[in-house]
């Protein structure tokens, strides 16, 4: 056999050996799917929502992420942590307890969350939740800390805050949200995706927002304002839209 010949044959004995290892594609659920939270603890019932956001503050530096919510009595209240089961939740908090960093608290099951419960009640009844979780944030003060303005840490902490309040895990700043999940068009948008933006003039993610539906989203503007609804109609909000991402 020429030289020629040789080289041929060898090619083809080769051929299904680089097929098999060209890596498979990510499946999209992967890519998009946002994580089950397991057990969190709930802490806490003030009056004022800026002695809820202290004890979240100081759980964080105790390495929890916690976040703070209105719940139904009126009062504001913790909920912190992601273990993967009940008694290690438990001891956790047991801890927390003996050092005096929360006083009561009780445990919130993965089970009961609206992301656990998804498989029956359907995508569309978890992304209402969604919603109806961060129209609950409307008129708070803007109060969750974060690094810099130019990290989009803090306006992440309520897209945050809303989805791990419904047993999901996001990314912590809009940076790395913008980084996750599944692009979505503009005319795809529904209930619970995440809108993007560059403000200041930046050119690059410093802002993020939780969409409501019919055009509307709602999102932690800026320190000394209140959470609010806005309009992807606005012209200037129109044009600092970088895109949208959906984890769902």
């Amino acid at each position: 056999m020429s030289l020629r010949g040789w080289a041929a044959a060898i090619l083809l004995m080769l051929a299904p050996l680089c097929a098999c290892r060209r890596p498979a594609p990510i499946p999209r659920s992967s890519r998009t799917a946002s994580r089950l939270l397991g057990y969190t603890i709930q802490a806490g019932a003030f009056a004022k929502v800026e002695n809820a956001a202290r004890l979240s503050e100081r759980l964080k530096g105790e390495g929890l992420e916690a976040t703070y919510f209105a719940a139904k009595d009126g009062l504001f209240k913790v909920r912190f942590g992601d273990f993967p089961s009940r008694e290690t939740a438990r001891r956790r908090a047991d801890t927390l307890l003996a050092k005096g960093v929360i006083e009561t608290y009780y445990l919130v099951a993965p089970e009961t969350q609206a992301a656990a419960r998804r498989s029956v009640t359907g995508d569309g009844a978890l992304r209402e939740e969604l919603v109806r979780t961060a129209e609950n944030y409307l008129g708070l003060p803007y109060l969750w800390g974060g690094s810099s303005a130019e990290t989009g840490f803090d306006c992440s902490g309520l897209t945050m805050s809303v989805y791990r309040l419904n047993g999901l895990s996001l990314p912590r700043s809009s940076r790395d949200q913008f980084q996750g999940g599944s692009a979505v068009g503009r005319e795809e948008l529904q209930k619970g995706d995440l809108l993007f933006f560059a403000t200041g003039g930046s050119g690059r993610v410093n802002h993020v927002g939780l969409y409501i539906g019919d055009g509307k989203f709602i999102h932690a503007p800026r320190s000394g304002q209140n959470i609010r609804r806005d309009s992807l109609e606005n012209p200037v909000l129109s044009k600092q839209f970088l895109g949208a991402r959906s984890y769902l």
